[in-house]
């Protein structure tokens, strides 16, 4: 092994409120270059095994759109060693439970277990890492359960198609135009052999993360870590190259239609820099100032006092490359998309022009404190920071780390970055209206 070994000793986060201890772990490599955090804490019989890919919608062809997401269902089909349909049963028998997730940039597979079953999730991710079965029986089958859950969540969802109008509106070059559910058309049109060129590509040891949290001892993980995963070979060096966007400095202004909804939403959408760019904290903090709660000043404003929206709320999706800041709004009553559009600027100029007050500016602090120490308080949740710091933001101990970034950040800043990405020319106005009113 080549032991790029860090050991984070446990201790007090100073002024922390509630006390809340740093995450203790330990990561090296493989020879096969497959990356290993472990997280021991021994507290409660429980264990997560979980396994990131640095794989998502992003790294598809074109033409060839979904396949991160269908790759999320087919590799719980089975293995060379686990017949078709036996996964779920294994994990449930053993009184463990178990998903996967994918977005634009990675895919992440996970059990728990009760800590005796260490062993058997190591085995279950070293067979999906090494033998997946990829045939054409699977490959149907995945197709009409990917199918049937775009229909659920997408085409048959109210507001299911706000996402995929924002992005294809915000983005022009960069793969982040297209939807990580992707297109039917094209997983019907794919062969078996581009599934299959497409597994040996992205998931390999090189390409992945492996996260150990919960009740177990190190050296024994540290074998059996060696006895499953080190003879798995090596894939190819994977290369990025993606389009770069051009800045957007003249207002966009769009429509979408949707037959599942019966109330227009006006959405207001930015496009903003990657997760590993400071600015992106910064814009988080611009999110929970504007919509989070009913003490928000947008809330606050335009539905309580004003009476204006029935719903209002911003999104900071947080992407490696690029991006997107979505503030989201549903009239009451005869009040127009372009009344609520003019609130919301009212309330992102002020954030232009003027500091926020001391007094907000420490609720937001308490915020942040407040979600960090539950970021941290699972097993499970945990596991996925470690995956997700290491892989995407290339620093594992920003798990015990990034609340300084927000502590760090002044008022003045704050001012700073919504001068810098939430002017009017740099933003969507996206219209989302009732099918019917297509004919207006």
């Amino acid at each position: 092994m080549k032991m790029k070994l860090l050991l984070v000793s446990a201790m007090l986060l100073q002024g922390f409120a509630g006390n809340a201890q740093e995450v203790a772990f330990e990561e090296y490599d493989l020879d096969n270059d497959l990356h290993v955090i472990l997280h021991q804490d021994n507290t409660a019989p429980i264990i997560s095994i979980s396994v990131l890919y640095h794989v998502g919608s992003k790294d598809e062809d074109p033409k060839r759109t979904g396949f991160a997401h269908f790759f999320e269902h087919l590799l719980f089909e089975g293995t060379e060693n686990i017949e078709k349909g036996e996964w779920d049963k294994i994990v449930s028998s053993n009184g463990g439970s178990g998903n996967a997730t994918t977005d634009e940039d990675r895919t992440y597979y996970y059990e728990v277990f009760p800590s005796n079953n260490l062993e058997l999730g190591l085995w279950l991710e070293s067979e999906r890492m090494l033998h997946p079965v990829i045939n054409q029986k699977g490959v149907d089958t995945q197709n009409e359960v990917v199918k049937e859950e775009k229909r659920l969540r997408v085409d048959n969802s109210p507001y299911g198609k706000f996402i995929e109008n924002i992005k294809k509106n915000l983005f022009q070059n960069h793969p982040y135009k297209e939807t990580v559910i992707g297109k039917m058309e094209d997983l019907d049109a794919a062969t078996l052999d581009e599934f299959i060129a497409f597994q040996k590509k992205f998931y390999s040891p090189n390409n992945a993360v492996l996260v150990i949290a919960g009740d177990f001892e190190k050296e024994n993980a540290k074998k059996l870590i060696s006895d499953y995963f080190e003879d798995i070979p090596k894939g190819k060096e994977i290369t990025r190259n993606f389009p770069i966007e051009e800045p957007i400095t003249t207002e966009i202004n769009a429509k979408a239609y949707d037959s599942n909804i019966q109330i227009p939403a006006s959405m207001i959408a930015y496009r903003t820099p990657g997760l590993k760019n400071r600015d992106s904290q910064v814009l988080k903090m611009i999110s929970t100032y504007l919509s989070d709660g009913p003490s928000s000043k947008l809330y606050k404003k335009m539905v309580d006092d004003k009476k204006q929206a029935l719903q209002i709320g911003a999104i900071p999706v947080t992407l490696e490359d690029y991006g997107m800041y979505i503030i989201f709004a549903l009239p009451v009553g005869e009040t127009g998309l372009s009344t609520l559009n003019i609130s919301i600027e009212e309330e992102v100029t002020k954030l232009r022009n003027e500091l926020i007050s001391e007094n907000d500016y420490q609720k937001l602090q308490n915020k942040f404190e407040n979600q960090f120490v539950n970021s941290n308080s699972s097993i499970e949740g945990i596991a996925n920071s470690l995956a997700e710091y290491y892989m995407q933001y290339d620093d594992t101990s920003l798990i015990n780390k990034e609340i300084e970034i927000y502590r760090s950040i002044t008022r003045e800043e704050i001012k700073e970055v919504a001068n810098k990405y939430l002017k009017p020319n740099q933003r969507l106005v996206l219209e989302y209206l009732p099918e019917q009113n297509t004919a207006n």
